[in-house]
């Protein structure tokens, strides 16, 4: 079997060496390395050839890439790397591997033109000057052979051994069966509905009701398929911590050995976490001098990853054959080996079958498994779990913001007294963002774009910066690191700018959350004037109102994308916003369940409205408290904020004392969530107070007695304030439906994932209380489940 391999990932892999040195260089942008390119190939003789297409073969390993440029006259091949800032502080090992990658190519040159010999030129652009540095060398063919020869034979020990291990998991994953021997009632439609999704290579938008066993139901039929559709990774993508670890108990569990599975599942499943939890020495920089699992990094890389894969030959489970790379495991090789968890965990994405990690990962604008995949060309699917959520995670990701504390604290930084070149550009964006705040007559606006004197401000003082950050990399400023990093991304948005965003303004009477999570019902925002405030004072944001042209190339990027929730109901409105493919597939699984296991109650008498907020503590209380005394047992309340509960909560304790109650809290760590949960046994009693749309409304499981209902004290509908306005606005423009895809949607949505705590097996019974008038409403009830029977 031959294998294929890039000249830049063969040097990646194999010449890398020395210290991890993550301090900040400033790089330039990719439109910039290509004009870059293009001005060092004008500048040469005639007869010079730009972009040359190589190729040579070691062994079983074909080595492909493209020389940035080549002198037939003088026998000289160009390696052109483009930079910005000072040349003398690039670190040792970036020259090391730029020397690696200009020696293949130097090789590959010799093969082809039968040269004896040749000149190599390291060609250093700089971007701001557009001068160049030139560091040649002169080598023979036979020492480019060798060294050619030395770098394939370090790589090709780890090709043939991935080549086995791709054989061996695709012979395992063929005659792989389901773990529990049957499908759960509702599992098997969803299992054949993703199955056929993957052979075909299309999308699905999979609707299935809690309980069924979703992510067994999806990672089985997907991974089922890889080996026909020559599936090179599957990546599980969650919201939470939750949805993550759910996956890789699904994952050990069908690599368990069994008499339903015949062959033990050789299978590299890779968890990736967020850097803050997975660093070792969060007071240290990531670079050599300072973190000491940084400080020659790459000279041990070779053997942490070996151990942690396994290429030796000792498996984590010699009786499943599953490689669980999870946090705890990554972070066990890494301290044996003394390197960095974290970025250990990044290098193994690579020789992972499947990655679990969280949207991020992929979706956002910087993804590194989108990245990894486009830079090796590997044919990969998507399991995208509690897929409703990736509506606001998407917003978010193509969102930014600049905030006028940001801005104020990089003025005040040691580098801006101590730079006068850093203050000026600095006072120049806050003279220009506090004249636009004076020109405004109202505490929220609408612009239409960024102004060209803010705009152009910016712009100078990114640049400004990026030089400076370049020329002191050693002296770390956190306040101005991050005010030039979120200037980057209002300037990077900006330049993207179209009908899927918005820009506006907020001034302090009204700055709210972005996407208006407070309270639900009629709450109205003010637009006062707001004369009396000073300039800069506001929020500016390039808000994304529809990430549906951000995720939509992701997933076109995929060979088979499933998004699956038990809460996607209406499909087109999901469609729509999260740009899915036209020739998608939609599937709703009927639910396992029956209207007899829920007993479903509207309260008419009650409204939640804002205005009636006080009206409704008492009605809400009584109704409580007869429940629990008809039916003791552990109940979840939920509300639409944390003063709602706050106040129903303490009319609670003050009516009934006897009764046990606990409360969510603002900003709860998940220990304290942990404790939350625990407090719901099968013998427990009382109920629990939780917000709506937070960490105990979806994504947990309570089944039989540990949870016996739920109340419903809202809607769920989002805040009624000028940015959910103007959005509405913009949705109405290109769906048609602003009130719905703003507001009804998004709530019910919330509602019935929280309802859906409560029936999570065929076998549990349980009631849940709709404590609005407007639950009534033939409208609202269409949009709840139809197994509900209201």
């Amino acid at each position: 079997m031959t294998y294929t391999v890039a000249v830049r990932e063969l040097c990646e892999f194999t010449a890398k060496q020395g210290d991890l040195d993550l301090r900040f260089t400033p790089a330039p942008t990719a439109l910039e390395g290509m004009a870059g390119h293009g001005v060092v190939a004008s500048r040469r003789a005639p007869g010079y050839r730009a972009e040359v297409p190589l190729a040579g073969r070691y062994k079983t390993l074909q080595v492909r890439g493209r020389a940035d440029g080549v002198d037939p006259a003088l026998q000289r091949l160009d390696e052109v790397k483009t930079f910005k800032g000072r040349l003398d502080r690039q670190p040792a090992s970036h020259r090391h591997l730029h020397w690696a990658q200009a020696r293949i190519y130097g090789w590959l040159m010799c093969q082809q033109e039968t040269w004896s010999h040749i000149d190599l030129a390291l060609v250093y652009f700089d971007i701001g000057t557009q001068q160049e540095t030139v560091f040649t060398e002169r080598h023979s063919a036979a020492a480019l052979l060798q060294h050619f020869e030395a770098l394939c034979e370090r790589f090709l020990a780890w090709a043939e051994a991935q080549s086995a291990h791709r054989a061996a998991r695709d012979a395992a994953l063929t005659a792989l069966t389901f773990p529990f021997g049957d499908f759960r009632a509702g599992q098997r439609a969803l299992a054949q509905a993703v199955y056929r999704a993957t052979t075909s290579g299309r999308c699905l938008l999979a609707q299935a009701p809690t309980g069924i066993g979703k992510t067994m139901g999806t990672l089985f039929p997907m991974l089922k398929a890889a080996p026909a559709q020559r599936l090179d990774k599957v990546f599980f993508l969650a919201a939470k911590t939750s949805g993550r670890q759910t996956a890789l108990d699904a994952l050990a569990r069908l690599g368990h050995t069994s008499a339903a599975a015949p062959l033990p599942l050789p299978l590299r499943v890779l968890e990736l976490v967020a850097r803050d939890k997975a660093c070792e020495h969060p007071d240290k920089a990531c670079h050599g001098a300072s973190c000491p699992l940084a400080q020659g990094f790459y000279d041990r890389l070779p053997a942490a990853r070996a151990a942690a894969l396994h290429v030796a030959g000792t498996a984590t489970s010699p009786h499943t054959g599953l490689v669980a790379l999870h946090q705890p495991q990554v972070r066990e090789v890494a301290l044996a080996h003394q390197v960095c968890p974290y970025y250990l965990s990044q290098e193994l994405a690579r020789w992972a079958d499947v990655v679990v990690g969280d949207y991020n990962y992929y979706f956002d604008m910087g993804g590194l498994l989108h990245g990894l995949t486009q830079a090796n060309q590997w044919r990969v699917a998507l399991l995208v779990d509690e897929a409703h959520n990736l509506v606001e995670r998407g917003r978010k990701m193509y969102t930014a913001e600049l905030r006028p504390e940001s801005l104020a604290q990089a003025r005040k930084s040691p580098t801006a007294h101590g730079y006068p070149a850093v203050k000026k550009a600095l006072d120049k964006v806050r003279r220009h963002w506090s004249a636009l705040d004076k020109a405004q007559t109202s505490d929220y606006a609408v612009l239409e774009t960024l102004p060209d004197k803010l705009l152009a401000a910016l712009q100078q003082c990114g640049s400004t910066l990026s030089d400076h950050l370049a020329e002191h990399p050693t002296e770390p400023d956190a306040a101005l690191h991050n005010f030039y990093f979120d200037a980057l991304h209002m300037l990077r948005m900006a330049e993207l700018l179209d009908d899927h965003s918005l820009v506006d303004l907020t001034l302090p009477a009204t700055h709210s959350h972005p996407y208006g999570s407070g309270h639900s019902g009629n709450g109205s925002g003010s637009t006062t004037t707001n004369a009396s405030t000073k300039g800069g004072a506001s929020t500016l944001c390039v808000r994304n109102v529809v990430p549906a042209p951000f995720l939509r190339p992701r997933m076109l990027a995929a060979h088979t994308c499933t998004l699956f929730s038990a809460t996607l109901q209406p499909a087109p409105y999901y469609a729509d916003l999260l740009g899915l493919p036209e020739n998608h597939v939609w599937v709703d699984v009927p639910a396992p369940f029956e209207a007899a296991q829920l007993q479903v109650s509207v309260a008419r008498h009650i409204s939640t409205r804002y205005p009636h907020r006080k009206a409704s503590l008492g009605p809400i209380v009584e109704l409580m408290a007869s429940q629990f005394h008809t039916r003791p047992g552990n109940y979840l309340a939920f509300f639409s904020s944390y003063d709602y509960l706050q106040q129903v909560a303490d009319l609670l304790e003050q009516r009934y004392p006897q009764l046990p109650q606990c409360r969510q809290s603002r900003r709860m760590l998940e220990a304290e969530q942990r404790q939350f949960l625990a407090r719901f046994t099968d013998t427990s009693q009382g109920i629990g107070f939780a917000v709506l749309g937070g960490a105990f409304a979806e994504g947990i499981d309570l089944p039989g007695q540990r949870l016996t209902g739920a109340f419903l004290a809202t809607l769920g509908l989002p805040q009624i304030n000028p940015v959910n306005e103007q959005i509405r606005q913009r949705m109405q423009a290109m769906f048609g439906a602003g009130y719905d895809y703003t507001y009804l949607y998004p709530g019910l949505q919330k509602v019935v994932q929280a309802a859906g705590r409560v029936i999570r097996t065929p076998q549990d019974q349980g009631v849940v209380h709709l404590m609005d008038d407007r639950y009534g409403q033939a409208h609202i009830q269409a949009l709840l489940p139809a197994w509900w029977g209201l």
